[in-house]
């Protein structure tokens, strides 16, 4: 078994308002801690929109909750004249510890190519920030160019101008299965996030050992065991199941169905 800790990340999208995001993470702290959840086994952390970060933060401090938090995107740039972005210095300042990049909606519907990803994970090491970098494949990308091509050119642009050894995590999201309810099978999972950790490999042995490469695509409880049994899958980036506090928490207590 990997010695890498399991991260359970849960991406709210565009879901709960910063009352809704208190009432959330407190039933979800009380329903993990009823369940003797052992966060030294098991990271959890949650991704509320931008204007629920400092209730999250907040509650997570005064409660010393052992959740983290971060943040579902941040800006290239790091001050200035670009209304509406938000930069990685007042999501540190917010004591993000992660920010998600690159997902694959972001990548899709606000058309960020691989140089802005690549940008942005550059922004947020700036910042002490530990970007969760996203790659995936579309269908057509699939039946083209077969699973896991698309998603190693992804990474290797991503990371072009990163120093090996630097905190990051990456997330394998097939634009195929991402709320489609069909999630890929653990052995596609796998076959896929043993080539992302052979191109960190490329770089650095001991940072490809190191990196956590979660799975992202209709994840839920139900399946999250055989996507946690394969070496190379360290943990999930979470949907839509995410919001669900019961199914999240029984999603981050994926160990009761591994049986370890």
């Amino acid at each position: 078994m990997s010695d890498r800790l399991p991260l359970i990340a849960g991406n709210w999208k565009m879901n709960l308002d910063h009352l809704q995001s208190i009432a959330f993470v407190q039933k979800l702290a009380w329903t993990l801690k009823d369940a003797r959840h052992d966060f030294s086994t098991v990271e959890v952390a949650v991704f509320p929109p931008f204007t629920d970060l400092r209730s999250v933060q907040t509650l997570i401090a005064a409660d010393k909750l052992e959740l983290r938090h971060g943040a579902q995107d941040l800006s290239a740039h790091d001050s200035g004249a670009y209304t509406g972005e938000v930069s990685g210095a007042f999501l540190a300042a917010l004591d993000c510890r992660y920010v998600i990049v690159g997902h694959s909606e972001r990548r899709t519907l606000h058309g960020e190519t691989d140089e802005v990803v690549a940008s942005k994970v550059a922004a947020a090491l700036r910042f002490g920030l530990v970007p969760i970098v996203c790659v995936g494949e579309t269908a057509d990308d699939l039946e083209t160019h077969g699973p896991s091509a698309v998603p190693v050119a992804q990474l290797r642009a991503a990371l072009e101008d990163v120093a090996p050894g630097s905190a990051l995590v990456v997330a394998y999201e097939p634009v195929w299965a991402i709320g489609s309810g069909q999630a890929a099978t653990p052995d596609q999972a796998q076959q896929v996030a043993a080539a992302l950790r052979a191109v960190l490999a490329e770089r650095d042995g001991a940072w490809a050992a190191a990196t956590r490469i979660l799975y992202g695509g209709s994840v839920k409880a139900a399946n999250i065991a055989g996507f946690m049994r394969e070496p190379d899958v360290d943990g999930a980036l979470v949907g839509g199941a995410s919001i669900v506090v019961d199914e999240f928490a029984s999603i981050v207590r994926y160990q009761k169905h591994v049986g370890v």
